[in-house]
């Protein structure tokens, strides 16, 4: 593990200085938590499958001219990244009606959205992430018109590398979670891209392969994070 300081520890992952001032490293956690920490649990292994998938998936978007924080990874569950100053805006990508859209407004879920949507919420653990828009984000002062053009701009050039990518290996990207940070005043996407941020169905079986499983109870939670790490990586 990582000899350098502490610097923050989520529920995910810890974060710690390196060699270079302006990098950080992450170490990826087994800890699983779900509806704002309420639910808590470990999965064999989800740190060093999501570091893997994270890997594959930072490297992907770079080739495609997408800015990443990262720089590679370092060992099983440690990744070398840039230091970034998070954006408090979480950007929630959807292809497919499923979780909290269905229940909020009513709808089937498993119908498909066509074009995608994105969605903003509020990163703060204390209020629960809400939803917000545009206008209360402005209100709040946490972000510009311009800078919310670029992230949902991002969010759907995103959509566009990983829907595809994942189809290929019989997978539909339901929907996703990405976050952003400022580095040397650019936006750059941070944090990661694993089974943890992304609802994964089968399209054969439309069996869940991602953290659902965990949430709902579903059983073979580490099958399904392997499986996606096996169908990612290759």
């Amino acid at each position: 593990m990582t000899t350098g300081t502490l610097l923050y520890e989520g529920k995910a992952k810890k974060i710690f200085t390196a060699e270079r001032a302006d990098e950080v490293v992450h170490y990826f956690k087994d800890d699983a938590t779900a509806f704002n920490a309420q639910k808590r649990g470990t999965i064999v292994d989800k740190g060093i499958i999501n570091n893997k998938v994270s890997e594959r998936l930072f490297t992907l978007l770079e080739a495609e001219g997408i800015r990443t924080h990262f720089v590679k990874r370092l060992s099983d569950r440690e990744m070398l990244t840039k230091k970034v100053t998070i954006v408090p805006v979480e950007v929630v990508v959807r292809n497919i009606i499923a979780g909290s859209l269905a229940k909020r407004l009513g709808l089937k879920e498993g119908d498909p959205i066509q074009p995608a949507i994105v969605e903003f919420y509020y990163k703060d653990d204390a209020l629960g992430d809400p939803l917000v828009n545009d206008d209360h984000l402005r209100l709040m002062n946490i972000a510009t018109p311009a800078l919310l053009k670029d992230l949902r701009d991002l969010g759907h050039k995103i959509n566009a590398v990983l829907k595809p990518f994942f189809a290929e290996r019989q997978m539909q990207l339901v929907d996703f979670k990405l976050e952003f940070g400022v580095f040397h005043n650019k936006l750059v996407l941070a944090d990661e891209i694993s089974p943890d941020t992304c609802r994964l169905w089968d399209m054969t079986t439309g069996d869940s392969m991602d953290k659902d499983r965990f949430r709902k109870d579903m059983g073979k939670i580490e099958e399904a994070y392997q499986e996606v790490q096996k169908r990612v990586c290759g």
